[in-house]
Parts: C-alpha cells; structure tokens; sequence
C-alpha cells in the first residue's frame, strides 16, 4: 500500500476548526465535534489505485505516526498508521462517479470507538496494465455534536 494515514491528529483537529471557524471555534470546542470526509471518482470510474478503508475497530491505539504536511499557508498534521495483524481492510474496486464513501476521519470523543478511517490508495494488481490513473476528489465537513 501507499502511505497508509488519517487526515487529522488529536492536535490538528481542532487547530483546523479554529483555523475555519475563527470566533465560533472556542464555543464548538467545548463540545463533542468530529470530521466526516466524502471520497469519489471524478472520473467515469475508477479503473485504477482504488481506495481502501481499514476497519477502525481493528487499529489498536498503537502505531500512529505524526506526520507535518507543510502548505503555504499553514502547516497541517496527519497520523501516518503503521501495520498491525489486526487491520482488517475493504476496497472499493471500480467505482463509479456517482458512488461515494463517506467515513470519519476525526471524533473528539475519546470512548466513541472508532476515532479514525486509516485509509489509502494503493497498486490494485488486478486492474489493467493500461488502466487510467484514478481521478478522484474528497471533501470534508466539520460535525458538532
């Protein structure tokens, strides 16, 4: 697999509220908030590097790497997710542009169970030598509880 992740940390979850919501932020803070992300193909389908989903009961609270993402205008983080015997993994094969997958990437409630979708494209060896590079976009909504 590619590099296997989580697109926010305990740290940069809520420095990305505060970053989107500005005055609103500390208020919403004080609650119980996640973020949900919506992942598909922009393409007819995808024929290759399908997306795959780690089950999040699987990811024991071990092997989660912090990862600095450096952008212009901000510096993000995100956990890079080490192997574990446990995972248990689903992909998503040929997906069509009006399919969807929609999972939680962040929930600040630390007994919600699963916290985090550890997930990747990855080198899919059944699909076609020629296949099209996957052309996909995700999308992310902050949830407040």
């Amino acid at each position: 697999m590619r590099s296997v992740h989580n697109d926010y940390t305990e740290r940069s979850a809520p420095k990305r509220v505060r970053e989107v919501l500005l005055e609103e932020a500390d208020e919403l803070l004080q609650g119980r908030f996640g973020i949900i992300q919506t992942w598909r193909s922009i393409a007819e389908k995808v024929d290759s590097e399908p997306l795959a989903l780690c089950d999040g009961r699987t990811i024991p609270e071990v092997g989660f790497v912090s990862n600095q993402r450096v952008y212009r205008d901000r510096v993000a983080e995100t956990y890079h997710i080490t192997h574990h015997p446990d995972h248990r993994w689903f992909y998503f094969p040929e997906m069509r542009r009006n399919e969807a997958i929609v999972f939680k990437v962040f929930d600040s409630d630390a007994s919600a169970g699963t916290r985090f979708t550890a997930h990747s494209g990855f080198d899919d060896p059944t699909s076609a030598p020629d296949a099209a590079p996957r052309q996909s976009i995700e999308m992310r909504a902050l949830v407040f509880y």
